[in-house]
């Protein structure tokens, strides 16, 4: 799911659109009939384009105007193409203007979701809990009372993946699992976050990586 900010960032690139595409609008002596523009700037994104990883992130990048192309050979069963051709070569410029918007949007949710700060994933701790996942697990409990504080100077550690290999080989070292926690409002992350045998340590384990993070002192407290 999309951040708040990749969705504003969304508004604001099919807003680009429609305000260039009602500039032409204005500029033509014989009106193109609505729907029919709508259409044509769809059929116009259509493009051959390539994947660009970015920031833990794709970003697609066009290449070929494929939807163009298609519009070009059917213009003999499209009345007035002359009107419309311009919509269509919209259609494909409007590519560019969503992968401006989108580098923007990453930009933004690095600023205010930063991925390496602890309180983007657990910035609401009310209704935490921890789940044993190991045997290892002893009969402890999550600190809610002093957990807001201590997550405020969670420091991030490279994971070294020499030392731990995969998640399912480090059960032992994690052997409990937070539930209950919210990230920061309108992020949108999905997270799985364990927490180390001393309560000290939180592994943070995103769709894209993994995450480290070392607290001065224990989130877990004897008992229930």
């Amino acid at each position: 799911m999309r951040s708040i900010i990749g969705i504003i960032f969304d508004v604001i690139g099919w807003t680009a659109v429609g305000i260039i595409a009602w500039q032409i609008y204005k500029k033509q002596e014989i009106k193109p009939k609505i729907w029919k523009v709508i259409i044509i700037i769809y059929i116009g994104l259509f493009s051959f384009s390539i994947d660009w990883p970015l920031f833990d992130q794709v970003i697609r990048i066009s290449i070929l105007p494929l939807g163009v192309w298609i519009l070009f050979l059917l213009r003999g069963r499209l009345p007035q193409w002359q009107s419309y051709r311009k919509y269509a070569w919209l259609g494909f410029f409007a590519n560019f203007i969503f992968l401006a918007a989108g580098l923007l949007a990453i930009v933004g949710n690095q600023a205010v979701f930063p991925q390496n700060q602890l309180l983007t994933y657990l910035a609401n701790v009310e209704h935490a809990a921890i789940i044993d996942t190991h045997p290892a697990a002893k009969n402890l409990s999550f600190d809610k009372e002093n957990a807001p504080k201590l997550l405020l100077k969670g420091k991030e550690k490279p994971v070294r993946s020499t030392d731990w290999y995969e998640l399912s080989d480090t059960s032992e070292r994690f052997p409990y699992q937070l539930i209950g926690a919210k990230p920061k409002f309108g992020s949108n992350l999905s997270a799985i976050i364990y927490v180390e045998q001393d309560g000290k340590g939180l592994l943070i384990q995103t769709p894209n990586r993994q995450y480290y993070f070392r607290l001065d002192e224990s989130l877990l407290r004897e008992g229930n």
